[in-house]
């Protein structure tokens, strides 16, 4: 018998029985043999901040936020990153051990890591990003992408007035079309990205015409079911790159699984079948 604490971590958000996240840090706290837990919760906007300082007395080291959550932990949290900042939104909190609430923004470098690892050849400084939608996930890929050098980076959502929010926050290489033209911006785009959940398993279809796609851009969906949406299966015919939304999920997840629990995992093709199962 051992006295020392199961470290515990999970992720909070409404709905959240869909989250994959469960399957995915178990398998890597199997594979790495380590102690610990990762556990779904299903948390109400109005118990939120009561919920999550309780946790640390429960033995949590830390948790995944997700939607509807994002930009609400920001007024929580004791301590957040810069990153984080710029984005708006964190989708990682760390408990540390002086009590303190650390919340951080990892989906950026999960979507450039998924896209380094999908296609190891992609230049972002090749030609302008097309990125379709403006909401939370929208806001840490724009930050990424102009981050690693995106020369300028078009923007179209379906109310045009968040667009426009962006492109005051994030500046000049940010340009707004509206979201009737949004299959334009198509046309001269080296990087294409969908940040919406449209074309997702039981939401709407994406129906951006897709005619203008250049044969040999980077097409990527942050949706992930089905794994290849139609935008992906179509610009794969029209000779594009794709990479699918799941590394996403599984990159964004590294550095906090190392916060947590003191290791670094790997993303390889047993990670993407644990998912997947």
């Amino acid at each position: 018998m051992t006295d020392t604490k199961i470290p515990l971590a999970g992720v909070i958000g409404t709905p959240i029985s869909h989250s994959k996240s469960p399957q995915l840090h178990g398998h890597w706290l199997k594979t790495l043999g380590l102690p610990g837990h990762y556990i779904p919760m299903d948390v109400s906007p109005d118990d939120l901040e009561t919920v999550i300082r309780s946790l640390p007395k429960m033995g949590f080291v830390g948790v995944n936020i997700t939607v509807p959550h994002k930009e609400r932990i920001m007024e929580i949290a004791d301590l957040i990153t810069d990153r984080a900042i710029l984005i708006g939104a964190a989708n990682t909190l760390i408990f540390r051990k002086d009590g303190k609430i650390h919340a951080d923004n990892t989906d950026g470098y999960g979507f450039i890591q998924n896209l380094k690892q999908g296609a190891p050849g992609w230049d972002p400084t090749a030609g302008p990003a097309a990125v379709l939608g403006a909401g939370g996930a929208a806001r840490a890929i724009i930050a990424s992408l102009l981050d690693v050098g995106v020369p300028r980076l078009l923007l179209s959502n379906r109310t045009r007035v968040r667009s426009d929010a962006l492109k005051a926050e994030f500046g000049k290489r940010i340009e707004v079309y509206d979201w009737v033209q949004a299959g334009n911006m198509l046309e001269e785009a080296a990087t294409v990205v969908n940040t919406t959940s449209l074309g997702m398993i039981g939401k709407p279809p994406l129906r951006v015409p897709l005619d203008g796609l250049q044969k040999g851009a980077l097409v990527t969906d942050i949706v992930y079911a089905p794994l290849k949406t139609r935008l992906l299966l179509e610009a794969e015919q029209m000779g594009c790159q794709t990479v699918d939304g799941l590394g996403m999920l599984i990159h964004q997840a590294v550095p906090a699984f190392e916060r947590w629990f003191g290791q670094r995992p790997q993303v390889d093709s047993a990670t993407r079948a644990a998912v997947l199962r």
